[in-house]
């Protein structure tokens, strides 16, 4: 996939989940200042029973999009990395998931 391609991220979150909101920010930030090109869908789990009975214990999840149809796990940074430290962090799951799929 090339990287001038926008990198579909799927967010799952809830309100109120200050880890969710804070990566959210520095996703947000990545976007404006990489060449990533970000997509950034959120999902409220509360919306959607089975998103709840998969995240509930788990949020914040980021999933990648790579294809359009399959969710691939992208790990959970820290919530204390910087903006560069987490674009770091998905440059090397991007590249990591593309090898192994």
């Amino acid at each position: 996939m090339s990287h001038h391609l926008p990198h579909h991220l799927i967010l799952y979150s809830k309100p109120g989940c200050h880890l969710c909101e804070g990566l959210q920010e520095k996703l947000e930030m990545v976007n404006l200042s990489s060449d990533l090109h970000l997509t950034i869908e959120l999902r409220d789990i509360t919306t959607n029973d089975r998103w709840l009975a998969a995240f509930q214990y788990e949020i914040p999840v980021l999933r990648w999009l790579a294809d359009g149809e399959s969710e691939l796990p992208i790990p959970r940074p820290s919530p204390r990395c910087s903006v560069v430290q987490l674009e770091q962090h998905l440059r090397k799951a991007f590249a990591t998931i593309t090898q192994n799929h």
